[in-house]
């Protein structure tokens, strides 16, 4: 049976079938009134001829990607947002994005935070943040899709800055050149099928790289790289 949800801001009614969607979607249940700006419907038979196709999924996990892949896709093409596979972690009302291939540290970055920080920090969203504007300016939003863990919450956060990390025995942190970030960024979200909305994807990343410091950092998953990165991306 289809729910209400609010995600990002958005009305979303979804028919979420299996455990790790119906638990991790609770926190943004929200009964709201008049019309829904997305609905994502339950499809059995898609469901499991994606598990036969991909049978070291559970039909849990198969549930997640995609969903996962159909609210991002009408994120991009109908409500100027996009997803940045990163962990995203919100420190006093500001959000700073960490993107880097699959395996290099980024959540146990993000939770260096969570310990320099305590209290005044939390994980907005551990694997897949979407980034909306509004009123012209790009904020980092929680939403229920963050892969294999449920670390995210149901908040809005202004963008403050975005990292792709790599990893160093000394801990440095530099801005990064436009044009090698969006090549990476490019290589971070999910990329669409039509012309149209390639155009918007290209659109918003300029539209963030105009507004937001993207940097590079090597970092050792220390505290320390916690301490560097904060410094330098907090700076107005």
């Amino acid at each position: 049976m289809a729910r209400k949800y609010k995600i990002a801001n958005l009305k979303i009614t979804a028919d979420f079938r299996h455990s790790m969607m119906t638990s991790r979607s609770e926190k943004y249940l929200c009964d709201f009134d008049g019309g829904t700006d997305i609905e994502i419907p339950y499809n059995e038979r898609i469901t499991t001829d994606f598990q036969t196709k991909n049978p070291h999924l559970s039909l849990d996990e198969c549930e997640v990607i995609l969903t996962t892949r159909f609210f991002y896709n009408r994120l991009l093409s109908d409500f100027d947002g996009f997803m940045l596979h990163s962990s995203a972690v919100a420190v006093d009302g500001k959000a700073y994005l960490f993107s880097a291939p699959s395996g290099t540290g980024k959540s146990t970055h993000t939770e260096q935070w969570l310990k320099l920080f305590g209290e005044r920090a939390e994980i907005l969203n551990d694997d897949k943040p979407a980034i909306r504007f509004f009123d012209g300016k790009p904020y980092a939003c929680g939403t229920p899709w963050s892969g294999k863990s449920d670390l995210n919450v149901n908040k809005i956060v202004p963008l403050q800055g975005i990292c792709v990390l790599e990893r160093s025995k000394e801990n440095f942190i530099e801005p990064m050149d436009s044009g090698k970030a969006l090549f990476f960024l490019m290589n971070q979200t999910l990329r669409p099928n039509k012309a149209e909305n390639m155009d918007k994807l290209l659109n918003m990343l300029d539209r963030t790289f105009a507004q937001v410091k993207i940097w590079r950092m090597g970092c050792n998953i220390s505290a320390e790289a916690a301490e560097v990165a904060y410094k330098a991306m907090s700076a107005e």
